[in-house]
């Protein structure tokens, strides 16, 4: 039995290519090839610069440091979202303040963020989940400072606005399977000159002019600069490849059984996952479990969206929307180089599993 695999980076000519050259070239550590990156992700932003990292993590931790995040300050983030955002919060000495998600979009509810805002709250982190623009309206309404995370949602807009341009500093993760890879990597992109400048101080320490405790060696080498480039010149190749993708399951699903996901007005989505949510005789956690470990053996490999939310962790109580996607949020495969056959048998699969 040939499996279909949940994730798959799209890993092409170019990339092996420019990859070749820059190893030839012997300038495999931060160079020309990074800077070339960085210019290219501002410029398809439409953002002043960029500051390349050697992962997303990194990229929030060094977006909180250079706006003086520390001890007795507060972050708000979301529940429903892998641990990266908490653990930056950890790591710079502020305090995460947990929030549950809007239920249909799985993104920030401003409601409740406008509820948990102190006078000690310096930033909203706010991670456009699975493809899909958070409520930045209504979030930017709040007139607190905003990071976004445009890890899963390059590409999207809201109300007309590309993402990653309305906050105050945006963060990407360049993970294997991101939208756009470089195998591990990311970057904190900018309007703010002075921002950026702190950030490039903070990713390295050699040769600066006085010793700052919060530097550390966190930079991209050429060799993932390289393949940034390679990656962005075809990302508007992969987000159309997608979006047909999407079309397809949305086509080969049944909406009385699935919950497809949701796309507001004003906003699109760019489609980094295809996240349905389960029939409701489905959402206890061993039902859940098992329907999985079903399709899995059958040849479809789906995941939760979020290993665990963040509440859970910290045994918090009050988060009911976070609790229900734990147990009926799934993710299906979807990257580039997925088939047409491989969407209809996935979405078979998926049907005739259920109990």
């Amino acid at each position: 039995m040939t499996m279909i695999p949940h994730s798959k980076p799209a890993i092409g000519p170019d990339d092996i290519r420019v990859m070749t050259e820059v190893l030839r070239s012997g300038q495999v550590a931060q160079g020309p090839a990074v800077a070339q990156f960085e210019r290219g992700m501002a410029a398809y932003l439409g953002l002043q610069g960029g500051v390349a990292v050697n992962s997303g993590t990194v990229a929030i931790e060094l977006a909180l440091r250079a706006l003086g995040v520390g001890a007795g300050d507060n972050i708000i983030l979301p529940s429903y979202v892998c641990s990266a955002p908490w653990l930056a919060v950890q790591r710079v000495g502020a305090q995460a303040r947990i929030v549950d998600i809007d239920p249909e979009t799985y993104n920030l509810d401003p409601q409740r963020v406008r509820k948990a805002r102190t006078s000690r709250t310096r930033a909203v982190i706010v991670p456009h989940m699975f493809g899909l623009p958070a409520d930045l309206t209504g979030l930017q309404s709040l007139g607190i400072p905003l990071i976004e995370d445009c890890a899963q949602t390059l590409g999207a807009t809201e109300q007309g606005r590309s993402v990653g341009t309305v906050g105050i500093l945006t963060v990407c993760s360049f993970y294997a399977t991101k939208l756009l890879c470089t195998g591990e990597g990311g970057m904190v992109l900018s309007n703010d000159a002075d921002l950026l400048e702190r950030v490039r101080a903070l990713r390295e320490y050699d040769k600066a002019p006085s010793l700052d405790g919060a530097a550390f060696n966190c930079k991209m080498t050429d060799l993932q600069g390289a393949m940034g480039i390679a990656q962005l010149n075809r990302l508007g190749l992969f987000l159309d490849q997608r979006a047909a993708l999407a079309a397809l399951y949305r086509e080969s699903l049944p909406a009385e059984l699935f919950t497809l996901p949701a796309v507001p007005s004003g906003r699109t989505h760019s489609y980094y996952r295809f996240v349905v949510r389960l029939p409701k005789g489905l959402q206890s956690a061993d039902e859940f479990t098992a329907y999985l470990s079903r399709v899995s053996h059958r040849g479809v490999q789906c995941r939760k969206p979020v290993f665990r939310p963040l509440h859970r962790y910290l045994e918090l109580c009050d988060f009911p929307a976070s609790d229900e996607a734990d147990t009926s949020a799934v993710s299906l495969p979807i990257y580039p180089s997925l088939t047409e056959v491989e969407i209809k048998q996935a979405a078979q699969v998926l049907r005739e599993e259920l109990p």
